[in-house]
């Protein structure tokens, strides 16, 4: 059997919105909550979230038993996580701060077998292969992995070009937090200057014929954002809405009584 079919891919290809949640509770168990909350793809933060190999794993095992599409952003991009995360199973993968082209390029080669790319072949022992169950996986894995790179800071936008047309990046996501920070306007992604880079970038992005993907929690940003053409939208994340769920829910007890 081949590669099992990447539906995120598909939709990025056909230019399909689709909405997506953070998942940084580092827990299998609210991973599968979230799972069957219909969002279109669900990412394991491995950069600020408390996860290592063995809780992705299981995340990616939890998400497999609902309909959403598993997403993974390990700390950084370097090869042998990239090898580790796609042969337990993940097939997109979403890198924090790339900022060259040239970045891009060996990110891309991590991604894939030779003579593509670099990718260690162990399928014979991953779960991406079904345990070797799937005999034509190997052959077949370079059609359905996804390479998402973020851009979050000036230099990423000043390489915004030579990232985005690199042979092997699948879309590319913008990260208004830290390009805020790297801005000046440390704590403020709603800032008039910051809004007005992620918007060009998104049309940049586009015009260059890639799929553009941007993370808020602002609903109005988030539809100029999918108007400036990003499809595929992050519209919040599980740390945030437990923490504001359980304030207001006491709040609103407190108020009552």
């Amino acid at each position: 059997m081949p590669a099992l079919p990447n539906p995120f891919k598909s939709a990025l290809t056909e230019g399909r919105l689709q909405f997506g949640l953070w998942l940084a509770l580092a827990n299998a168990y609210t991973t599968e909550i979230c799972a069957g909350a219909g969002y279109d793809w669900l990412l394991i933060d491995g950069e600020h979230a408390p996860n290592d190999i063995p809780s992705i794993l299981a995340q990616l095992q939890a998400i497999g038993r609902g309909g959403s599409h598993a997403l993974v952003r390990p700390p950084v991009g370097e090869t042998s996580l990239i090898k580790q995360i796609l042969d337990m199973g993940a097939q997109t993968i979403l890198i924090p701060m790339v900022e060259s082209g040239a970045q891009a390029q060996m990110l891309a080669r991590a991604m894939r077998y030779p003579p593509n790319g670099v990718r260690g072949l162990g399928a014979g022992l991953a779960r991406a292969s079904s345990f070797n169950r799937d005999a034509d996986y190997a052959q077949t894995a370079d059609e359905q992995v996804c390479l998402l790179v973020q851009i979050e800071s000036c230099a990423g936008i000043d390489a915004l070009d030579a990232i985005t047309t690199t042979d092997g990046v699948d879309g590319v996501f913008i990260g208004p937090a830290d390009l805020a920070a790297d801005m000046g306007h440390l704590g403020q992604p709603d800032h008039p200057e910051v809004v007005a880079a992620v918007e060009a970038a998104i049309r940049r992005i586009v015009e260059l014929g890639k799929p553009a993907g941007v993370l808020t929690v602002n609903r109005a940003l988030a539809r100029r954002y999918i108007d400036a053409g990003a499809t595929f939208v992050a519209i919040g994340a599980d740390v945030t809405v437990l923490a504001d769920q359980t304030t207001a829910l006491l709040k609103t007890f407190r108020a009552e009584v």
